[in-house]
């Protein structure tokens, strides 16, 4: 986004209607070992990668038809914060610790205000959806107050 050259381009998923026949297809079980990862504190992310790697399911989707968030937006156990706005803020963080012991480093002085700008956007964004509530604002200094609750 930020940069001038093009990137990357990465794998692509293959095109699937309908979970395969080697995958595991028990919906109840897919729910419940979601549900049970969510309360030992593990992203969503974090629960698609063990889906995939110890429970055999490729894709949580095709399978249930419910994406992770829709599955623990059903079971009230939806996090406080997006995950990606909250990975966005802990990196911020990071940098701003880092900044206030290396005060001359330019380059993370600029990488901050890309990453402060990107959290504001997405922040814009959450707000508009309805995903977080009307008037909300990102302050660099209550973030981390925010992410230890």
């Amino acid at each position: 986004m930020h940069a001038r050259r093009r990137g990357k381009s990465g794998s692509v998923r293959p095109i699937r209607t309908e979970a395969p026949e080697w995958s595991n297809t028990d919906t109840h079980e897919i729910e419940k070992v979601v549900v049970d990862l969510q309360k030992a504190g593990k992203s969503t992310s974090e629960i698609g990668l063990v889906l995939r790697d110890k429970h055999g399911v490729p894709s949580v989707k095709l399978v249930t038809g419910k994406r992770i968030g829709e599955i623990l937006d059903e079971k009230g156990l939806t996090p406080d914060y997006p995950e990606d706005l909250r990975n966005l803020i802990v990196k911020a963080l990071g940098m701003r610790k880092h900044l206030a012991e290396n005060k001359k480093d330019l380059h993370n002085k600029r990488q901050l205000q890309l990453t402060e700008s990107k959290v504001r956007r997405l922040v814009r964004y959450y707000v508009k959806s309805g995903k977080m509530p009307k008037g909300w604002v990102y302050k660099p200094d209550t973030a981390e107050f925010l992410l230890s609750r």
